[in-house]
């Protein structure tokens, strides 16, 4: 008796992690093996706009497929988790630019957040702290019930990002300068850190794209804290309790105050500055000493592609 074999199943599949300053993208085939990722710049079409989002997308997209010589009708399915997309109107006008653009795919996008539990956690109980050009707590329990906290933009929300802070280190060298409040390492360090020659430029700069300023900030109040310059290290604590809050805001609406929880820090201000992430787990236990705090199993846009896998199949059995 022969053993029957099976030829590989030929199905592509893309998954996009897709926020305010960069976009991940990964490509993997029906057995969910990794073949190739690319990175790509915002897709946040509420703060970078729809039509540079809708170029982030295709460009990302395009690297990984010119990679294996693929076209677009071999993908089949895609997982997009985009910053903004928790407004179905938002969904809906990305989740048709995509489904345009591969006509042979099964497309469904949803928020970032989701994709990075998934990332976190699988299907899981546990909770995500994002903490990037914005910032959010999301978490799932047991039985399936999700909750969210902050990742409402700069304006009212997003307490303890890298816009948040450095919109906070911005205006302390303000203050410092104009004798209002104390000095600071970051007064001498801000203008050359931002490629500029006068406050002047920064103003209108800011005026035109603050998430092109504030976010870039970030990273040098990350060196001086480590570096113990004390206005520094005040931001970044001040910016790790808002995270905690956010955390323990999901945590009470989920009822798992109790719970040995998993909680995941993603996003790209994570794993900066050792003083700021010490600042967070320490927040943390603070508020939620039940809670452990896990790595992420895997990159998100890895997570979306492999659930790209099951939407494509089950369009593909529902065909």
């Amino acid at each position: 008796m022969t053993e029957e074999t099976h030829a590989p199943d030929p199905s592509f599949y893309l998954g996009f992690d897709g926020g305010g300053t960069k976009t991940d993208c990964f490509l993997v085939d029906a057995d969910s093996n990794v073949l190739a990722r690319a990175t790509a710049g915002p897709s946040n079409p509420l703060r970078a706009g729809y039509a540079k989002a809708w170029f982030t997308l295709s460009d990302a997209a395009d690297v990984v497929l010119e990679r294996h010589h693929l076209k677009a009708s071999d993908i089949r399915g895609i997982c997009a988790g985009i910053g903004g997309a928790g407004r179905e109107s938002v969904a809906k006008r990305i989740a048709t630019f995509l489904e345009r653009a591969f006509p042979e795919a099964a497309v469904t996008v949803t928020t970032d957040l989701a994709i990075t539990l998934n990332a976190a956690v699988g299907e899981g109980e546990g909770i995500i702290l994002v903490v990037g050009t914005g910032s959010a707590a999301y978490g799932r329990d047991a039985q399936g019930h999700t909750a969210r906290a902050g990742g409402r933009g700069p304006w009212f929300s997003d307490e303890g990002s890298a816009f948040d802070i450095g919109r906070r280190a911005l205006a302390a060298v303000v203050r410092a300068e104009e004798n209002r409040g104390p000095q600071t390492a970051l007064s001498a360090k801000m203008l050359k850190w931002l490629g500029c020659n006068d406050w002047s430029r920064v103003l209108d700069w800011v005026v035109k794209t603050p998430d092109d300023v504030f976010p870039r900030i970030f990273p040098l109040v990350a060196e001086l804290g480590d570096k113990g310059d004390a206005l520094s290290c005040e931001i970044l604590s001040t910016a790790a309790a808002s995270l905690g809050d956010l955390a323990v805001s999901v945590i009470e609406k989920l009822g798992m105050q109790d719970h040995e929880i998993s909680i995941a820090k993603a996003g790209g201000a994570n794993g900066r500055s050792k003083f700021f992430d010490a600042e967070i787990d320490a927040r943390l236990h603070e508020l939620a000493p039940s809670a452990r705090v896990v790595p992420l199993q895997m990159k998100p846009a890895e997570a979306a592609a492999k659930m790209a896998i099951g939407l494509g199949k089950r369009k593909a059995h529902a065909g």
